[in-house]
């Protein structure tokens, strides 16, 4: 797809907000401030890849990894998505931004839980950008939600495991119905997937930079995208062939 500047634009951009933490540290504040900085940023950037055509967005917020964090950090955590959903619901909406949350919410408490549905059903009429926020949210645990409904079906069915498929898998992944990521985003040095979308980065192009992300803004993300525009996907053919 390309995009207003005859560049060519993913459809879908999943990226992994890296260095809150770090970019805290540096300014000796506590961890909190990296990621209060950090909702500043997500801000930005949701709002450059609607301007820029981007249909499908999904931000890795909260790990199934990140409740080992200092008990601290995670009620901090928690309070800070119950506030932002709040406070955002109404300008995403009027954006255009549909918000959807990706992954096991039963460990989260009745209130934070009752705010995403509120605001996925104040944000369902967006057509402009779909917003994946993948919280409590694991790539191993995706598959395994995946095969284990499968199984069910197949069981009260009736029928063999042949009906175990990529594509019968891929319907029953969170993603389900949506593209595939195209672009593959991760800010603060590492260069690591970290258990983020493991089966839909298959053909995935990957970028990693070192800014951290209270300090990725448009800017970065031009940078990102531009890098991606440079690129052949060949999907297992020769350059001859495309």
């Amino acid at each position: 797809m390309k995009g207003a500047s005859g560049q060519l634009v993913p459809r879908h951009v999943a990226i992994v907000m890296d260095g809150n933490g770090r970019w805290a540290r540096a300014r000796l504040l506590p961890r909190t401030a990296g990621h209060r900085q950090g909702v500043v940023a997500t801000r930005k950037v949701v709002r450059a890849c609607g301007e820029r055509g981007i249909e499908v967005l999904t931000l890795f917020a909260f790990s199934s990894e990140n409740w080992r964090r200092p008990q601290a950090e995670v009620s901090t955590l928690m309070e800070l998505f119950f506030s932002t959903l709040r406070r955002e619901a109404r300008e995403l909406a009027a954006n255009g931004v549909r918000l959807r949350f990706i992954g096991d919410r039963a460990a989260f408490s009745v209130k934070l839980r009752r705010q995403i549905e509120l605001t996925e059903q104040a944000t369902a009429g967006g057509g402009d950008l779909l917003l994946n926020v993948a919280a409590n949210y694991g790539g191993r645990w995706d598959i395994v939600q995946a095969v284990r409904g499968l199984v069910d079906d197949i069981a009260v069915r009736g029928v063999g495991g042949e009906n175990i498929t990529t594509e019968a898998i891929e319907g029953r992944l969170v993603t389900a119905g949506m593209p595939e990521p195209d672009l593959f985003i991760r800010t603060g040095g590492e260069h690591r997937i970290s258990n983020f979308l493991i089966w839909q980065l298959a053909y995935t192009e990957l970028y990693f930079t070192d800014v951290l992300w209270p300090d990725f803004d448009q800017v970065a993300l031009d940078s990102a995208l531009a890098s991606f525009a440079r690129r052949q996907r060949r999907y297992g053919k020769t350059g001859e062939q495309l």
